[in-house]
């Protein structure tokens, strides 16, 4: 009998929840449109409304507070921009700062122009240099508009987290406004926006076992907002225009509701991690885990092998019934090297794999993990004298 596959990629994305499926399949049967008035529209409205109500409790917000976009990609585009509002005032952001390890829709600039991005260095274990950041605000030409800084929570390949509360602290000082992409921490951490100090930030339903094509923006505020990207017939309160996804945002309320309570896992899957990387350090002495001396999502690890690209490393395990990335899957199908390995100072060309757990991981998908891994670092060291000759 052929052995069941494991899924050990949820920071690619994680499978739909059975209560997402639910409420995706109780919203599919009603009738209307969120923004009419009659009794239909008025019932999908409300669910509308309480899947907001339950994305807001997980970032410790208001639900007046939440935007809903078609995803985190939609979302940064939307919050980096130079052209803000101040109520009915215009407010220019002059520049845009992201550190290198930044997830691609944000390394990107959003809809700043390429010169007024400037990217910031992190050290060997992939954190932000704040010496870097303090220098570059205070070089900052306040003339040309206000300062932002977009700083992901935690980094999506080595699951490091980022100094988001002391950032937000300098930006701040210099005046300027902080985004958080907190896409890979929700659900993994205890969230809030206000203990981060951000002023705004923004999630992804599928990461947290929601449904793929729905996200959210999370303001401080109704005052300070930046320019729609999306125009159209005023929905969302004016700041994203189109018929709201009424089915997809009822499973992502669901998925944060659950994502809320799934917190209590975390140490029981910081354990399943700790025991792999230890069995793993085992039987690969020379084995290189990512930002094992900072902290990291309790569910990620990020390692490279010496003398083996990543892409065989995740072939073989895929023969082997077990799904595992060689980084961020938003870069799949390209060939090229990890730009946050690159950043960290590490060989970008080797590559690494990323296992990233949850809840739903057992002890003896580990197990299975383990015997491939071993299988794959025999054939590894078997080709060393070959390549030696």
């Amino acid at each position: 009998m052929k052995a069941q596959r494991i899924y050990l990629d949820h920071n690619a994305t994680s499978p739909l929840l059975a209560d997402a499926r639910a409420a995706m399949l109780a919203a599919l049967t009603m009738t209307g449109n969120p923004s009419s008035v009659h009794a239909e529209g008025r019932a999908i409205r409300a669910m509308v409304n309480a899947a907001r109500a339950e994305v807001a409790d997980l970032c410790g917000a208001e639900p007046s507070q939440v935007i809903f976009t078609s995803g985190a990609t939609e979302a940064a585009n939307h919050l980096l921009t130079p052209c803000y509002l101040m109520g009915r005032s215009a407010l220019d952001i002059g520049g845009l700062f992201v550190s290198a390890v930044e997830h691609p829709c944000v390394l990107s600039g959003g809809r700043f122009l390429a010169e007024n991005v400037t990217v910031l260095p992190v050290d060997r274990s992939g954190c932000l240099d704040l010496s870097a950041l303090k220098a570059g605000l205070a070089g900052h030409d306040r003339d040309r508009g206000l300062p932002m800084l977009a700083l992901q929570l935690a980094n999506n390949e080595t699951g490091v987290i980022q100094p988001v509360a002391e950032a937000a602290r300098i930006v701040h000082e210099y005046g300027g406004l902080l985004v958080v992409d907190a896409v890979q921490g929700a659900g993994r951490l205890a969230l809030s926006r206000a203990a981060l100090g951000a002023d705004f930030l923004f999630l992804s339903s599928h990461k947290l076992g929601g449904p793929v094509g729905v996200g959210a923006i999370v303001a401080a505020g109704q005052a300070l907002m930046p320019i729609a990207l999306m125009a159209g017939g005023g929905q969302e309160k004016g700041h994203r225009g189109g018929t709201e996804n009424a089915p997809a945002i009822a499973g992502f309320g669901a998925a944060a509701r659950a994502a809320g309570r799934g917190l209590e896992a975390v140490a029981y899957v910081r354990g399943l991690r700790d025991d792999l990387e230890r069995r793993l350090r085992a039987l690969a002495y020379d084995i290189v885990i990512h930002g094992q001396t900072v902290d990291r999502l309790a569910n990620t690890s990020f390692f490279s092998l010496p003398g083996l690209k990543s892409e065989t490393a995740q072939i073989g395990f895929d023969m082997d019934g077990i799904a595992v990335s060689s980084g961020s899957a938003c870069a799949s199908g390209k060939v090229g090297p990890s730009h946050v390995l690159k950043a960290m100072g590490a060989d970008p060309e080797l590559g690494a794999i990323r296992i990233s757990l949850a809840a739903s991981t057992t002890q003896a998908d580990i197990e299975r993990f383990v015997s491939a891994f071993a299988t794959i670092n025999r054939r590894r060291l078997s080709r060393r004298p070959a390549e030696a000759a």
